[in-house]
């Protein structure tokens, strides 16, 4: 069954990584651009700060295909989805595990896309839950991304988080609904429902 809180979540980064230097995005597309930071460093920028990617396991990587399959079969016209790569936010740059985001006529092949471009962002929870939660939950709901799945791996739920609030210390979600096996969760783009997907379909 489907529960609904309202729940502000996590500080992002909170304690980890005081005293380091923080990083606009622009300084750290120079990082790059000069050859510092490469793909071999398997960095995302969060918050400002430049961020090892946690290693991912079958359960990890066998859930986030089956997720995408599933999704693929109910998108409508104008929307597709991008597997680990770039959304391109105001101070940061995370790689969600899946985004769910507008077509780009160019096929992003000159900018990547942004809070304005996503559809719903979907992390893939296995033993990364704080991280998803307390970490990048207020690094999209900054940017006002409309909605953000955890697809919570060990406890067996989908959280939907909606409602963004970037004027909250720290920015949050004010509503989070949990689906758990039993129940459908919705879909929805441009707030409309486009597809109910049973939550068994998506958790391994």
């Amino acid at each position: 069954m489907a529960t609904a809180t309202t729940s502000y979540i996590g500080i992002p980064l909170r304690g980890r990584v005081s005293g380091f230097r923080r990083f606009t995005v622009a300084e750290y597309h120079r990082l790059i651009d000069i050859g510092m930071l490469t793909e071999d460093d398997d960095l995302e920028l969060l918050d400002g700060h430049l961020v090892k990617k946690m290693s991912k396991g079958p359960a990890h990587d066998g859930t986030l295909k089956k997720v995408e399959k599933r999704l693929l079969l109910v998108l409508p016209s104008g929307w597709d989805t991008r597997n680990q790569s770039v959304l391109a936010l105001s101070a940061s740059e995370p790689e969600p595990d899946l985004l769910i985001a507008r077509d780009d006529p160019a096929g992003y092949t000159t900018h990547h896309p942004t809070a304005a471009d996503a559809g719903v962002v979907i992390e893939v929870s296995n033993t990364t839950l704080d991280t998803d939660r307390e970490d990048k939950g207020p690094v999209y709901a900054r940017d006002g991304v409309v909605t953000y799945w955890i697809v919570n791996v060990t406890n067996r739920v989908i959280e939907v988080y909606t409602d963004p609030d970037p004027a909250a210390t720290p920015p949050a979600y004010r509503t989070r609904t949990d689906y758990a096996p039993g129940s459908s969760v919705p879909l929805v783009l441009d707030g409309q429902t486009v597809a109910v997907i049973p939550v068994a379909d998506l958790l391994p």
